[in-house]
């Protein structure tokens, strides 16, 4: 079968490989839309975190070999330590995730255990499917914060994480939606998309603001134009370094969370609700055109927003 492989540093492949192994309590997935990450677009350029030859690709959905159509969280974890059974299987000092530490979705077909699958609304499209997955970090990073309706939110970031917290917190009653990025045309869809301002930077006084990016600028920023006891919830991993002054963190008495994927809770909320969005900002390639989309986008090109690829 085909697969778009990570081969080395800054490098993909399309490849023939071999069928996937399906083992016990496992399921065939013929993939039907497999999203391209941020997180993976870094890792390729930087191996480490994610060892090559892999077939990466953890944003995906297709249906299983009994006709089902589903898509599947790719978080893996051991479900019985302390942190799993608090319901944060997200967290789970063992975990695992489909397309890092084993085969993922940029591929025709893989093989994933039966309890990741979640069933698709009947009706739901395979681009609404496909991007559940970033949908559920936004929703995850909404309830962190404490889903305040009425609140002045701030986002740094229009990608796909970005334009996913505008587009929950909007449909979860905050009172405005501002939202920063480096790109003009990124900026034009999160205007688009309901974003009471969008420009290159942030102004003014916020009680939430997610910082899709992870930079030591913007980890700085989302604190400065916090209000006293407001909230910052980090999902960015661009940069580790937390450049804030943490003084005034304190004499503020504001909040700094790490958001990192989603619970089970978050995902199932995705499922229900992507297919609402306007997602005009994702466009779908032939995953024949998987490794000339990737690299362009490795590159630094910010158009379209969101890639999924599709055998």
């Amino acid at each position: 079968m085909r697969a778009l492989v990570f081969t080395g540093p800054a490098a993909v492949e399309l490849r023939d490989v071999p069928e996937p192994a399906v083992g016990a309590d496992e399921v065939l997935v013929h993939v039907a839309a497999s999203g391209i990450c941020g997180s993976e677009l870094h890792g390729v350029r930087t191996p480490g975190f994610r060892v090559p030859p892999l077939v990466m690709g953890h944003e995906f959905a297709g249906l299983t070999s009994d006709g089902r159509a589903v898509v599947v969280n790719p978080i893996l974890s051991c479900g019985s330590c302390d942190v799993c059974r608090l319901g944060l299987r997200n967290v789970c000092r063992e975990r695992r995730i489909v397309g890092v530490h084993r085969p993922g979705g940029f591929a025709e077909r893989v093989a994933v255990p039966e309890s990741t699958l979640v069933e698709l609304p009947q009706g739901l499209g395979w681009t609404a499917a496909g991007i559940v997955e970033p949908a559920a970090n936004a929703v995850h990073a909404w309830s962190l914060a404490g889903a305040p309706a009425g609140a002045r939110v701030g986002v740094y970031g229009a990608g796909a994480i970005g334009l996913s917290c505008l587009l929950v917190a909007l449909s979860g009653g905050a009172a405005s939606v501002e939202v920063a990025d480096r790109s003009e045309s990124r900026v034009e869809i999160a205007r688009r998309l309901g974003a009471r301002s969008a420009g290159a930077a942030l102004t003014g006084e916020y009680d939430v603001i997610f910082d899709a990016v992870g930079a030591a600028v913007t980890h700085e920023r989302s604190l400065a134009l916090l209000r006293p006891g407001g909230t910052a919830v980090w999902l960015g991993l661009a940069d580790p370094t937390a450049g804030f002054d943490a003084t005034a963190l304190v004499r503020g008495e504001q909040r700094v969370l790490g958001s990192f994927a989603y619970t089970d809770a978050d995902f199932a909320t995705a499922v229900e609700t992507v297919g609402e969005w306007d997602l005009s900002w994702v466009r779908t390639f032939p995953l024949a055109d998987g490794a000339e989309v990737f690299t362009t986008l490795m590159n630094g090109h910010d158009t379209p927003v969101k890639a999924l690829l599709s055998p």
